[in-house]
C-alpha cells in the first residue's frame, strides 16, 4: 500500500504544478473579461489553492507515508482524502457536461485518464483509511 501512496503523492503533485497552465490553455484571460474584477480574481485565487491544496495532499503522501498508514491520525487523515476524491470523482460524471469531451479526441482521452485517476485515487484511500 505504501507505494500507491507515494506514487498517488507524486503524481498529486505533478497535477499541482500542470494547474500554472490553466490560464493560458483556457484562455482565461479573454473568457474572464466579462466578469466583475471580483469575480475573475475569485476564480484565480480559488484556482491557486486548489493548486495548492493538492500539491500538500501530495506532499503529504510522499513524505509521511508510514504516519498515514500506520497512526490513528493518519488513517483519518486517510479518510478524508478518499472523501475528497470520491466528491471529485462524482463531480466528473455528474457535474461536467459531456459537451465538453464528447466528439473531441483530446478531450475525451483526458476525461477517461482523469475519471481513470479519480477512482484510483478514492479506492487507495478509502482502502488504506479503512485498512482493507
Amino acid at each position: 500500500m505504501a507505494i500507491h501512496i507515494k506514487l498517488i503523492g507524486s503524481l498529486l503533485m505533478i497535477l499541482a504544478f500542470v494547474h500554472m497552465i490553466f490560464p493560458r490553455y483556457f484562455n482565461w484571460k479573454e473568457d474572464l473579461k466579462p466578469l466583475s474584477i471580483m469575480n475573475r480574481q475569485m476564480l484565480k485565487v480559488h484556482a491557486f489553492f486548489i493548486a495548492l491544496v493538492v500539491f500538500l495532499m501530495g506532499l503529504l503522501c510522499v513524505t509521511s507515508t508510514n504516519q498515514l498508514l500506520e497512526t490513528a491520525l493518519g488513517k483519518k487523515i486517510l479518510l478524508g482524502m478518499a472523501t475528497f476524491w470520491t466528491f471529485r470523482m462524482l463531480i466528473q460524471f455528474f457535474g461536467y457536461s459531456s459537451e465538453i469531451w464528447k466528439g473531441k479526441t483530446f478531450e475525451t482521452v483526458m476525461h477517461i485518464l482523469f475519471s481513470i485517476f479519480w477512482v484510483y485515487l478514492s479506492f487507495i484511500f478509502w482502502k488504506a483509511g479503512l485498512n482493507f
